[in-house]
């Protein structure tokens, strides 16, 4: 690292002129006071700082940065910032909302400043620049290995992303699904604390998917997930918006409803301001988006996402996604459809709707999903 030579802060000792010294009435001699203030107008300071110590304090500001402007801003004060604010040590501490870009203001410097980001190690540019590529840009390899780059350091949420890519078999063929390879990623983001992975480990051992059955040890994860989230909203880990959400409802509790990844929220924005997949890209007719308004993950492929076995209208991703949107608006809106209410169909909805509405939040709150064939 180069460090600037000389002394931190320079100080200016100018040799007084014999014919210009002025003696107090101590006898001791003294500097004009008007040449002393016009010396120290001329020193600066700034130059005078250590580049290692310039880079501490840009390390401060980014990884405390509450938006990505925060950090660009500075590129735009002196040649000095410009040149230290992009080192390698600055851009791997950047925060998660210094990450945090937005669809309306993704131009090809926007990219470019994420990429160097996760080139520089930063895990949070990694995923989110990994989310991007993979489902907005069509980017698949680029974007899993990105992904791939973040879970390979234990990343909760890049964890979590890829076991719902290995779930689905997103970017390839329904026989790219490899559940095993889901539950263990799965399982290890739940390690690191990813609460939508407890959730969706904890459906998975209670439904027998991908794992052997175990309907006691997956309402223990179920349980165990209400209790972190509840935990984080109170510790005040979880950003939350002011909307309730009733997840916890059943153990009288009203939590907030937590704020989406600022990946998720991009991947929203997205699709949105282009009219969902289908006009995203070639190949995009008959793609839906997942259901889950904080969610934003579309179709890969036609009928890769589940859908509600009751009513049919809506489509999720994971059983984390159902469970959240159930929760929060569909308990609601759900009503059978008409072709199932004639016949042998109308005692299977029914119990359906009963196993749904269950009072226990740990109870096959996923039973009503199916696979869209």
């Amino acid at each position: 690292m180069h460090t600037r030579s000389g002394l931190c802060y320079p100080r200016p000792s100018p040799a007084a002129s014999p014919h210009t010294v002025k003696r107090g009435f101590d006898g001791y001699a003294s500097e004009p006071r008007k040449r002393a203030r016009s010396a120290d107008k001329n020193i600066d300071f700034f130059n005078g700082l250590p580049d290692d110590l310039v880079l501490l304090m840009l390390s401060k500001l980014s990884a405390s940065a509450g938006s990505p402007s925060d950090l660009i801003s500075v590129l735009l004060t002196c040649r000095r910032f410009n040149q230290l604010a992009i080192h390698r040590i600055v851009l791997s501490k950047l925060s998660v909302k210094g990450t945090a870009v937005r669809a309306k203001n993704w131009t090809e410097s926007t990219h470019r400043f994420l990429k160097s980001c996760a080139e520089a190690g930063n895990l949070e540019a990694s995923y989110t620049l990994g989310m991007i590529c993979f489902y907005c840009l069509q980017n698949r390899g680029l974007g899993a290995s990105l992904m791939a780059k973040a879970a390979m350091a234990s990343h909760p949420e890049a964890l979590h992303s890829l076991s719902i890519i290995q779930f689905n078999g997103s970017g390839g063929s329904k026989n790219d699904k490899d559940l095993r390879a889901g539950v263990a990623l799965c399982a290890r983001a739940a390690y690191h604390g990813h609460i939508d992975a407890i959730r969706e480990l904890g459906h998975c051992l209670q439904d027998g998917y991908g794992v052997r059955q175990n309907v006691a040890e997956g309402r223990r994860f179920l349980v165990q997930a209400n209790a972190r989230e509840l935990a984080a909203v109170r510790k005040g880990r979880v950003p939350v918006k002011f909307s309730p959400c009733s997840l916890l409802s059943d153990f009288g509790c009203n939590v907030p409803t937590p704020e989406a990844h600022p990946a998720n929220r991009f991947m929203v924005e997205w699709f949105a301001e282009r009219g969902g997949p289908a006009a995203a890209g070639e190949g995009g007719e008959g793609l839906r988006m997942c259901s889950h308004v904080g969610c934003g993950r579309p179709e890969t492929r036609r009928h890769e996402f589940r859908r509600c076995s009751v009513c049919g209208a809506v489509n999720y991703c994971s059983r984390a996604c159902q469970a959240m949107h159930w929760k929060m608006a569909h308990k609601g809106e759900c009503s059978p459809m008409d072709r199932w209410l004639d016949g042998e169909g109308a005692l299977e909805v029914e119990q359906g709707g009963l196993i749904v509405a269950g009072d226990a939040p740990a109870a096959a709150e996923n039973d009503n999903m199916e696979e869209n064939l």
